[in-house]
């Protein structure tokens, strides 16, 4: 039984690192990689009465995700990924992975959460596709977001953490979860 458990983690693992390496080649290419935010603290949206721009009002990233967010700015500098802007929601677990993974952030309320009756979700969405459709080819955007914006956009569920790598049409290309490869 150890064996074959032994078997199943090893290709499991296999897998990944093929989605990692894939994600990573077609980034090279351009498109926006969307990144749904790192690990948080348990809890399934915000508190009552949360605030824009008051992080103690709001659920934020636990320690596993900040360390989470580091390793996705290590796996973009080990594979010398090149980044013209990166853009994040206004919560405050989307704008700390952004910074602690890329340094630098824009706030862009289009990617701000939709959930639980939040939010223009179809302004949204077409501020997004628009977006999408105007990057240049060979350009590489990062946008971090919430996974409810995510799925709307791509009809796909990310994990805390995952990037979708999308092209100028919205097409999923590849996923992945930015971990180390080597």
């Amino acid at each position: 039984m150890h064996r074959r458990t032994a078997l199943i983690a090893l290709t499991t693992w296999t897998v990944q690192v093929q989605a990692d390496s894939t994600l990573a080649a077609l980034s090279r290419q351009g498109g926006v990689l969307m990144v749904r935010h790192a690990s948080t603290e348990p809890g399934l949206g915000d508190p009552i009465g949360f605030k824009l721009g008051q992080c103690s009002t709001q659920r934020n990233l636990s320690e596993a995700g900040r360390a989470e967010a580091l390793a996705m700015g290590a796996w973009f500098q080990r594979h010398r990924l090149q980044l013209k802007d990166v853009f994040s929601s206004q919560w405050c677990r989307c704008q700390d992975t952004a910074r602690l993974a890329w340094g630098r952030v824009q706030d862009w309320p289009a990617l701000n959460s939709t959930f639980d009756g939040q939010g223009q979700p179809e302004r949204q969405l077409a501020a997004l596709r628009e977006r999408l459709r105007q990057l240049p080819v060979g350009v590489l955007e990062v946008w971090v977001t919430h996974q409810v914006i995510m799925t709307a956009l791509t009809q796909a569920y990310p994990a805390m953490g995952e990037g979708f790598l999308l092209d100028r049409q919205g097409q999923l290309l590849a996923r992945g979860m930015m971990v180390s490869d080597v």
